[in-house]
């Protein structure tokens, strides 16, 4: 009984958390569902918070901040690119507070969970006021709803200024609205075809006549401009540009009106039969496998569907699901989590943020705030277990391992306190007979049971 809980124990600080840190699977052996269970909050999760303290700025304070650095370069091309250049340390600032909270949080289910849905409801930093909003985008419209309902997640996350500048809706304008008789712009269809696709249902569920009508039902959803006496960077719904008439979305008939009709869209498709199975599927892939258990996707789809996607009771049934606790552990770590498991095992965190956060994550081929597309980073292991990515990996350990390898216990002992039942006997045997400590810190991050969750 003993081993078994103690491998639940690994399984619930590696899989369903970021790692574990020395002393932590000895910590949750008693209990571990209950570990789980215990950092589910209605309140979403935590906030990063620079070296622990430090708020950092929201996305009203960053765009604002930026168009006056553009005020006051005028026309000089050279000051305005270097405003956008002193956007990135911001940018840096973010991806460590964030990391710096996943290496140390006592409640690593929760930062998973949250990094689960930040990675679905991805932005990226792909021009200067993306590069301002997208960092605090996170922590605005995400984290604070991770473990509510899907149905408020899904409008934050549409509302709000770093997803409507990511896909362009900002300038999305009705054909035949007030604003259109003035302006030269159009419908985009950018961000109503990936709350469908990406977000929502997915492609089995809508046609292009959907996704247009969405297009037109959010039109207005736009992000507000200084030069127009609004505050930059806060959501702003502007009834000149939002096409008029009503809609006919999938199913629903939807009176002429104006911010309710996209908004009624989104509540339609959070319940959707196709929205419970596509979003069970790639949660019990995140968690559980590349290709996760049939009867794992069951359970998280009923879930789902009872209670109206309600995501604490869709957490507690991951839980409670006995194939999420198979001991096979076929997840490969993202470049992400290995980095966060590394600084857990050595009960660290970096403190360099270019050089130990951004700088290891792109050679790893993640570079903070610049997903490839709206996807997200990938889940399967494929895509980050190629033979050059894991010679990267091995120097970045050795590196590593020589700042931070602890010095407090004998290695073995942190090998044990890292993985608990996970550990084979060939990786501790390897360990034992390094030639120092550094190598053995270096053995145990590169190790088989180390690299998979």
């Amino acid at each position: 009984m003993a081993n078994t809980r103690e491998l639940d124990a690994a399984i619930a600080t590696t899989r369903f958390g970021m790692g574990a840190k020395p002393g932590e699977i000895k910590e949750v052996m008693s209990d571990p569902r209950g570990w789980l269970k215990g950092q589910i909050r209605r309140e979403g999760a935590d906030e990063p918070l620079l070296n622990g303290t430090d708020k950092l700025p929201g996305t009203q304070e960053r765009i604002a901040e930026y168009e006056a650095t553009l005020r006051k370069a005028g026309r000089d091309m050279a000051s305005r690119r270097a405003g956008f250049v002193a956007l990135v340390p911001r940018n840096t600032n973010e991806m460590t507070a964030r990391l710096q909270l996943a290496a140390t949080t006592p409640a690593s289910f929760r930062e998973r969970w949250a990094l689960f849905w930040i990675n679905h409801f991805t932005t990226a930093a792909k021009n200067q006021r993306t590069t301002a909003a997208v960092a605090p985008y996170e922590r605005e419209a995400v984290r604070p709803h991770v473990f509510g309902k899907f149905e408020d997640m899904l409008v934050s996350v549409n509302t709000h200024p770093g997803m409507l500048l990511y896909l362009d809706q900002a300038e999305s304008l009705g054909p035949n609205s007030l604003a259109a008789k003035s302006s030269k712009g159009g419908l985009n269809e950018n961000l109503a075809r990936e709350i469908l696709e990406l977000h929502s249902t997915g492609t089995s569920a809508y046609n292009q006549a959907d996704v247009t009508e969405f297009a037109r039902a959010m039109t207005g959803y736009t992000v507000g401009n200084s030069r127009e006496g609004e505050d930059s960077g806060k959501y702003y719904f502007k009834a000149a540009m939002h096409e008029p008439g009503a809609r006919k979305v999938m199913t629903l008939d939807i009176p002429a009106g104006g911010e309710e009709q996209a908004r009624t869209v989104m509540k339609f498709v959070s319940t959707h039969p196709a929205t419970a199975k596509r979003l069970a599927h790639k949660i019990a892939m995140h968690f559980q496998a590349d290709e996760p258990n049939p009867a794992l996707v069951a359970r998280l789809e009923q879930a789902w569907t009872k209670s109206g996607g309600d995501l604490t009771v869709v957490a507690n049934a991951l839980i409670d699901a006995p194939e999420a606790w198979d001991p096979t552990f076929g997840k490969f770590k993202t470049p992400y989590e290995y980095l966060v498991s590394g600084y857990r095992a050595a009960g660290a965190k970096p403190t360099n943020g270019t050089r130990e956060v951004s700088r290891p994550l792109t050679q790893f081929g993640m570079r903070p705030f610049t997903t490839p597309s709206p996807e997200g980073w990938s889940d399967e292991g494929a895509e980050w277990a190629a033979p050059n990515a894991i010679v990267k990996r091995l120097t970045w350990a050795r590196t590593f391992s020589g700042t931070y390898a602890p010095g407090d216990a004998a290695p073995v002992e942190i090998a044990d306190a890292v993985l608990g039942a996970r550990l084979t006997p060939a990786v501790r045997t390897a360990i034992a007979r390094a030639e120092t400590r550094p190598d053995a810190f270096s053995i145990l991050l590169m190790s088989p049971e180390f690299q998979r969750r």
